[in-house]
């Protein structure tokens, strides 16, 4: 969509929001054991009451202005969109620690950054940032740069929203080592500095100069969708006008090792969707997007970028099942994606593909294509980056959001990494979860001249669930 037609499209939902009036509806109760209220409250918030929301509502998104990402493609979000192009994995025996003794030795790791000099500006020292707060800082720079709001914005109307899981683990787990060795210099304190898991939303804050709200969010694999959910309230809500989202995590042997006592990890490359998927890659990695409100979109028009797309809204529910295991028939998933497309408005039949968690372990997939298959009844693309990146844990779902992003501006969903057999052989051979209609070997273009919807699922330990919805459009249809 061209910056002047952008414009016009709010310009129109603005006049029309002002004259719509406000309908509401009864709510009966959903297929998760709550009303369509109680599901609002719980996850999917926002500021419409629910039934057909007016005009206003259609407009109650955020414009993504600006994207960054680092993973083992590169260090630039360009990196990650021709990477995941291609359908390749990145996934291989890392170098950063041992694997000897774990039933696998993969993992998909981000390789040498660039000089601090042109990584970063004279903020942020960068030998004193722990690995999670360079890929942080790193992607948040790039996503910033892009969205030229530092032309326009006050910063203290710029909040930071990060979720993360390891934060500096790895580095706590050198000095430890180090110090345990006792066979040489002592290591030195600062490197756990950055050990709290508000470490990189932190560093980013400080190298962007901002100083509105920093918010951390920490649950599991769906901390990085979180993130991006708070920061669309707080600019709901008028909180900030400019919100930094995002998250990043790095690998670390406590996790690795946790993971293979789980024996939730493939000891080939993932193959998520299909039949014979045995685990998980590890991944490291960050995704970051700068978000901006409608209006302050408007009122900087001659300055601000035209948005790439719109984070129309968001939903998260738990499972309230079981530690580690999502809910067998997917019930929390599909209540989460659910949650998503009423808070943005949208029936699901105006999404156009699905950017699923698809870690591969043998208990996600089959529950995630069951929640697939019960809020998309007529199907829909399925695409999982994690078998070309890896699963990024706390900043899984940031990543995916930014490959979501690229997806509708590119009008093509990215394929999933075809890690074993061609995509005729496993057509052919019936290797794929029934009922998955998985993206392989190429891109798959979207209808050209339509508005496109993305939905990128992020769900985690705890039954945690969290969804987002992205738009080409501020404005789409089918509504509620």
């Amino acid at each position: 969509m061209s910056q002047s037609s952008v414009f016009e499209s709010l310009d129109s939902g603005s006049s029309e929001s002002e004259s719509a009036e406000s309908e509401s509806s009864e709510s009966g109760p959903s297929d998760f054991g709550c009303s369509d209220s109680e599901s609002r409250d719980s996850g999917a918030r926002a500021s419409a009451t629910l039934g057909a929301p007016s005009a206003e509502t259609h407009l109650d998104g955020a414009a993504v202005i600006g994207l960054g990402a680092v993973t083992a493609f590169g260090w630039t979000s360009a990196d990650l969109r021709r990477g995941l192009a291609t359908g390749t994995t990145t996934v291989r025996e890392p170098v950063e620690f041992s694997t000897a003794g774990h039933r696998t030795a993969l993992a998909s790791e981000v390789s040498a950054g660039p000089e601090p000099s042109v990584a970063l500006g004279d903020r942020v020292g960068w030998n004193r940032l722990s690995r999670a707060d360079q890929f942080a800082v790193v992607a948040a720079r790039e996503a910033w740069a892009a969205s030229t709001v530092a032309d326009w914005v006050d910063p203290c109307r710029v909040g930071v929203f990060f979720g993360g899981s390891t934060a500096a683990m790895a580095e706590a787990e050198g000095f430890f080592g180090q110090t345990l060795k006792n066979d040489g210099p002592r290591p030195r304190l600062r490197s756990l500095e950055s050990q709290q898991l508000n470490g990189p939303g932190d560093a980013v804050a400080r190298e962007l100069g901002v100083s509105g709200p920093v918010v951390s969010m920490s649950s599991a694999c769906a901390s990085g969708a979180l993130a991006i959910e708070a920061a669309l309230e707080a600019l709901r809500s008028g909180e900030v006008d400019v919100a930094v989202a995002g998250g990043s995590d790095s690998l670390c042997q406590m996790t690795y090792a946790g993971f293979n006592a789980l024996r939730a990890v493939d000891p080939e490359r993932s193959r998520p969707f299909r039949v014979e998927r045995s685990g998980l890659n590890l991944g490291e990695g960050a995704g970051v997007l700068v978000l901006v409100r409608a209006e302050s979109l408007k009122q900087n028009r001659d300055s601000v970028v035209a948005p790439m797309a719109w984070l129309r809204g968001a939903g998260g529910s738990c499972d309230a099942h079981h530690m580690t295991a999502p809910h067998p028939e997917g019930a929390g998933a599909a209540a989460s994606m659910r949650a998503a497309l009423r808070d943005g408005g949208l029936e699901p039949l105006a999404a156009s593909f699905v950017n699923a968690h698809g870690t591969g372990t043998p208990h996600n997939d089959s529950a995630e294509a069951a929640a697939i298959a019960d809020v998309f009844e007529d199907g829909l693309p399925v695409t999982s980056v994690k078998g070309a990146i890896g699963h990024l844990l706390g900043a899984a779902g940031a990543v995916e959001a930014v490959a979501t992003v690229l997806a509708l501006s590119d009008g093509a969903v990215q394929p999933t990494a075809e890690t074993k057999g061609t995509r005729t052989e496993i057509q052919q051979t019936g290797t794929l979860e029934p009922g998955v209609d998985l993206v392989l070997g190429a891109p798959r273009v979207l209808p050209a001249g339509a508005d496109r919807v993305g939905v990128s699922n992020s769900f985690a330990f705890g039954g945690a669930n969290a969804s987002l919805v992205f738009s080409t459009s501020p404005v789409c249809g089918p509504t509620l």
